[in-house]
């Protein structure tokens, strides 16, 4: 498995704090799901209605799934009316969904041929 080269790694060595919080994020970024909405984000801003049609999944369940991803501070709202529009925090969150898609594509191309 390659991964692409740490530009940013940590500048010291992580405490238990950053290893409990990152794991906490990678095991909200574990549901498909959620995965996949944050994927959709990573193209900008989106409502609730946009999302659903994104990623297939019955409208209660994008709105549960966004109020986690809310409440984690992981995506931010903002109201347009009577819309809420989500949006990613931030780079990293980004950086970090797509890094994770990069090595599933490895994955899956390393995967040997089956006739």
């Amino acid at each position: 498995m390659h991964l692409s080269p740490a530009h940013h790694a940590h500048p010291q060595a992580p405490g238990d704090e950053q290893f409990a919080l990152a794991a906490e994020l990678l095991a909200l970024l574990g549901d498909r799901t959620r995965l996949t909405l944050l994927h959709a984000l990573t193209g900008g801003e989106a409502d609730v209605t946009t999302l659903t049609e994104m990623c297939g999944a019955a409208r209660p369940a994008v709105s549960q799934h966004l109020a986690r991803l809310r409440l984690a501070g992981l995506v931010t709202t903002r109201k347009e009316g009577r819309r809420v529009i989500y949006a990613l925090r931030d780079g990293h969150l980004r950086r970090l969904v797509d890094e994770a898609l990069n090595v599933a594509d490895h994955r899956l191309s390393d995967r040997p041929v089956h006739d």
